[in-house]
């Protein structure tokens, strides 16, 4: 009987591919620790600053809370009973909500087009032109809002205000001289002016350091194509540093809405006049002078909410401009 001969493939043949060897199944990868371990400590802190007063305020909000519930320290809820009271005054709509929405949006729109002017002049100034400018600039916002208030309640003073006497040695009011406070229209044009006057400097700043970043040959091109200063603007400048508008916007549409010594420190803005509250003010005249705190609690909430729903839905239109481009 004859032995087996075992053949050996050719050179440069290659074997027999036998049947494929299972494939092991990957195990998902944890999400690391550490990063979580080194944020651990920063998240205590803002849920403690930050989460547990807002949770307080939404709980108060439920409750028919006054002074007596704080000597005794016994809850008394009533349900939606505070913002039904809320949502079905008159005074809300008339005159609190219309305050606080038109003011913000008069204040944000002049805070920005004047930020982005200084901006586009500190741009074209020189190293050290814009360094002195800068450094003028910037005092306006380390100035606290409580000076700067009271400057500017010096300046419309009914009796030794500079405007007084101004429009005084021109002829144009009489020697009892005229109270802008009064006027709802008039006491928002100066809180506004304050507003303008204080914010404006972080928007210029902000937005010089997002046009710095935008290269010279687009602007460079733009010209060769025959585009003008105001073309080169909005066809080049905007388009390129569209996030930096969103995120000085977004801030200072926070920061307006939420306005509370520019307006509190005027004279009638503490409560003495009904027409010039805002929802800011009015929270903290029903919580604190009228002791209401359950009421003052739910209007807190309900500014809360209108800001997270302003700059929620202004960040999707901005994300939906950026994904169409």
């Amino acid at each position: 009987m004859s032995e087996p001969v075992l053949v050996r493939p050719a050179a440069g043949t290659a074997p027999a591919a036998g049947p494929p060897a299972p494939a092991r199944p990957r195990r998902r990868r944890r999400p690391p620790l550490r990063p979580w371990l080194l944020l651990a400590p920063a998240l205590a802190v803002i849920g403690v600053l930050l989460l547990y007063p807002l949770g307080r305020v939404v709980w108060l909000s439920f409750q028919d809370y006054g002074l007596r519930n704080v000597v005794s320290g016994e809850p008394n809820y009533n349900g939606i009973d505070n913002y039904v009271s809320l949502l079905t005054d008159p005074y809300l709509w008339r005159v609190v909500l219309p305050n606080t929405v038109v003011f913000a949006v008069v204040a944000v729109g002049g805070t920005v087009v004047l930020g982005t002017l200084v901006a586009l002049l500190l741009r074209s100034l020189g190293p050290w032109w814009r360094t002195i400018v800068i450094s003028c600039v910037m005092l306006a916002w380390a100035m606290p809002a409580v000076t700067g208030t009271y400057v500017w309640i010096w300046i419309f003073d009914v009796d030794r205000g500079l405007v007084r006497q101004l429009l005084q040695a021109v002829g144009l009011v009489g020697p009892e001289g005229v109270n802008w406070f009064t006027e709802r229209l008039s006491f928002y044009a100066i809180v506004t002016l304050n507003i303008i006057h204080h914010g404006f400097p972080f928007v210029a700043v902000t937005v010089l350091a997002g046009l710095l970043t935008i290269p010279r040959e687009l602007t460079e091109a733009a010209m060769l194509d025959g585009a003008n200063a105001w073309q080169r603007f909005w066809r080049v400048t905007v388009p390129t540093i569209r996030p930096v508008f969103a995120v000085v916007t977004i801030l200072s549409t926070i920061w307006d809405f939420k306005v509370f010594a520019q307006v509190y420190l005027m004279p009638g803005g503490g409560g003495t006049n009904p027409e010039v509250l805002n929802l800011g003010v009015w929270s903290y005249v029903r919580s604190f002078a009228q002791q209401s705190y359950g009421l003052g609690s739910a209007v807190a909430v309900l500014l809360t909410f209108m800001l997270l729903a302003i700059t929620i839905g202004y960040l999707r239109v901005v994300f939906r401009d950026e994904e169409l481009r």
